[in-house]
């Protein structure tokens, strides 16, 4: 039977830094993608239960695409922003059913709404789809900055008000000339009551794993997720939950034609009729490891992925990629396209 969990990281006044390819260091993201969570807590699954533990449990991880794949142990979604109890998703590329073609007096306000609060979420892409009220309200947000009506209600518009992003000067010395250098780095500090949550989704009831697992993220969360942790950036208290009504109704649906991604996605060969009917976007990801074993770094090999809010007319496992560097040698290096979708209903 399986199994699911949704999981708030509460970061309190601790600020977080999540870099990504081409943005520098002063920037961050307000969230981290499933690769960047995958890789972080396995690094610290590795670091309390040993190399041969974790190697056991990649061994349960498909390397390769199959006709049929091995089921992982877990699939992870990518932290989405939560601010009390309204939890945002990432809308799906395509449109909800009903949106209207001649949407052009709204489209721009339309695409500002990158994140969904789950109601609107539910009702737009499980439920009776884009409303007439919705346009008008969406028409009216184009005039003025406060709206009366349902997406105002369900916090549609609020997304960019549960963080603040900041840049904090920082000072380096050169370790041989002693020479300065000043930059900034970017930083991000959640509002009270807001933070990241992920849905984690286990084929079946695992306690063991569940029970190490929730060691791993524990020890992450003192350590610190992301970049800047030596100025204690990305500290974390994790809470798991079992999922309420509404959520058990989404991830349940079943009168469904489509599935969007709530986490990335690779697979290599990957097949070309996945894409016939497909919605997608692309992201590389790359950056710097760290062995938990040698402590060695590297700059990982770069993956191209699909991001979360593509659609694909069917589920699609994902599977692990080796993006191990060609002059490290300590062990495998592997980042998650292991992907995570929900089900959706678009009009044909």
């Amino acid at each position: 039977m399986t199994h699911w969990k949704l999981i708030k990281l509460d970061f309190g006044r601790n600020p977080v830094h999540f870099g990504d390819l081409g943005i520098g260091m002063e920037k961050s993201g307000e969230r981290a993608y499933s690769d960047t969570l995958f890789s972080a807590w396995v690094s610290s699954y590795a670091r309390l239960f040993g190399g041969e533990a974790v190697e056991q449990l990649f061994a349960r991880f498909p390397k390769q695409a199959q006709s049929s794949p091995l089921e992982p142990p877990f699939r992870l979604g990518s932290t989405f922003v939560y601010y009390n109890e309204t939890y945002y998703l990432p809308r799906p590329i395509e449109p909800p059913k009903g949106y209207p073609e001649d949407s052009l007096a709204f489209a721009k306000e339309y695409k500002k709404l990158t994140y969904l609060p789950l109601k609107i979420w539910q009702r737009w892409y499980q439920g009776e789809g884009f409303t007439d009220a919705d346009r008008e309200e969406l028409e009216l947000k184009v005039k003025q900055p406060k709206t009366f009506g349902k997406l105002e209600e369900a916090k549609t518009f609020d997304y960019s008000k549960t963080f603040q992003s900041q840049r904090v000067p920082k000072v380096s010395l050169d370790r041989t000339t002693r020479a300065s250098n000043f930059y900034h780095v970017g930083f991000v500090q959640f509002q009270p009551e807001a933070g990241l949550y992920f849905l984690i989704h286990f084929p079946e009831a695992d306690s063991s794993l569940e029970d190490e697992l929730k060691a791993a993220l524990d020890f992450l969360g003192d350590e610190g997720i992301g970049g800047e942790k030596s100025s204690g950036a990305g500290r974390f208290t994790a809470t798991w939950h079992d999922l309420d009504e509404v959520w058990k109704s989404v991830v349940n649906f079943k009168q469904f034609n489509f599935h969007g991604l709530i986490s990335l996605l690779w697979e290599h060969p990957f097949a070309s009729e996945y894409l016939q009917g497909a919605s997608y976007a692309l992201q590389e990801r790359g950056g710097w490891i760290v062995s938990p074993v040698s402590g060695q770094q590297a700059r990982r090999q770069t993956v191209q992925m699909f991001t979360e809010g593509s659609v694909f007319p069917q589920p699609i496992s994902g599977m692990l990629a080796n993006v191990t560097p060609g002059n490290f040698k300590a062990h495998p290096i592997y980042r998650s396209g292991i992907s995570l979708s929900l089900p959706i209903y678009l009009a044909s």
